[in-house]
């Protein structure tokens, strides 16, 4: 397994990738709302990212036609934006979102409630983005990779919640998905030591029901097998000798993560 160290240079730039991506985040989570395409959410997406003089991380990587991901209620990961596919109210709609700065790449998901949403649903919200960060607990420089895992997974299970195993986080930088794998759940070994300068895209995905999903005919959709609800969280991380580094979140999360 070759996981990428990156310099002092790289993260400067691997940062500015972030700050921007979490500006991307931020405005489109703002402008979400009932009757909205999510073909009109992608092309809002990409206008921001070219604004900020960056690409999508996303459009046609490994033949993936659109900017953004667009997942609403039972889809996980992966929905493909369309015109016909509009969002209403009580909604959940996951935004997974890429975007390349001077080469290198920085990568985040967040999910949103479409105006009045069921208790049920943002508790699935907040436990999911909670996870993340009883990961971060454990992204530091000396621990383990699976260790971050094993927190994410414990949190989630223990409140009942289905941990996907198929989907797994990853490296990222000068490419989109670097080694090593991320899993959200916890493994029989440890995983590699940590090093200051690892990157890392740490991204729980969890369901209200059962851990298992299918892929649907486009071969990108991914829904909980048996349509319940899934949340998704993530942030571009840097490893280093205390806390670790999250690159994508917005002003306001800044403020809860200190």
């Amino acid at each position: 397994m070759s996981v990428t160290i990156k310099t002092a240079e790289e993260l400067e730039y691997m940062r500015e990738a972030g700050r921007i991506l979490a500006i991307v985040h931020q405005t489109l989570g703002d402008a979400l709302e009932e009757g909205m395409s999510t073909l009109e959410v992608d092309a809002l997406g990409e206008e921001i990212i070219r604004s900020y003089g960056c690409e999508p991380s996303f459009l046609n990587y490994m033949g993936y036609p659109a900017s953004v991901c667009v997942s609403i209620n039972d889809e996980v990961v992966h929905g493909i934006p369309r015109a016909d596919r509009i969002i209403e109210e009580g909604d959940i709609v996951s935004l997974d979102i890429g975007v390349i700065y001077k080469g290198y790449h920085s990568d985040a998901a967040r999910t949103h409630g479409i105006g009045h949403i069921t208790p049920e649903a943002q508790q699935l919200i907040d436990v999911t983005r909670e996870s993340f960060f009883r990961g971060m607990d454990y992204a530091v420089a000396g621990g383990h990779l699976h260790d971050i895992s094993r927190a994410i997974g414990d949190y989630a299970t223990e409140r009942g919640y289905g941990v996907v195993r198929d989907l797994v986080g990853h490296g990222i930088g000068t490419q989109l998905h670097e080694e090593p794998e991320v899993p959200n759940f916890r493994k029989f070994r440890r995983g590699i030591k940590l090093q200051p300068g690892m990157t890392l895209a740490v991204e729980p995905m969890i369901n209200a029901g059962s851990p298992n999903v299918v892929w649907m005919e486009d071969e990108w959709t991914v829904v909980t097998e048996d349509e319940s609800l899934s949340a998704h969280y993530e942030n571009t991380i840097v490893i280093t000798d205390g806390k670790p580094e999250i690159l994508t979140l917005t002003e306001s999360e800044k403020r809860l993560w200190k």
